[in-house]
């Protein structure tokens, strides 16, 4: 897994994002944001390359008679 990010990291993150965040909102926010980078990694992990769908749907253009 990558690093965690840092509060210099976030900080970036939400300036690009557009969002004016408190040093203590991303005080505050940080151990969520990284526990929820390590969550969406270990799923990455669960997922082989190979795996497909339950289903797949195709979408056909309807003709009328």
């Amino acid at each position: 897994m990558a690093s965690e990010l840092t509060i210099e990291n976030l900080s970036v993150m939400a300036d690009l994002a557009g969002l004016n965040l408190s040093p203590d909102e991303l005080r505050r926010l940080l151990p969520g944001v990284n526990r929820s980078k390590k969550q969406a990694a270990e799923l990455r992990d669960l997922i082989a390359t190979g795996d497909e769908p339950a289903a797949s749907f195709t979408v056909a253009p309807v003709t009328r008679k």
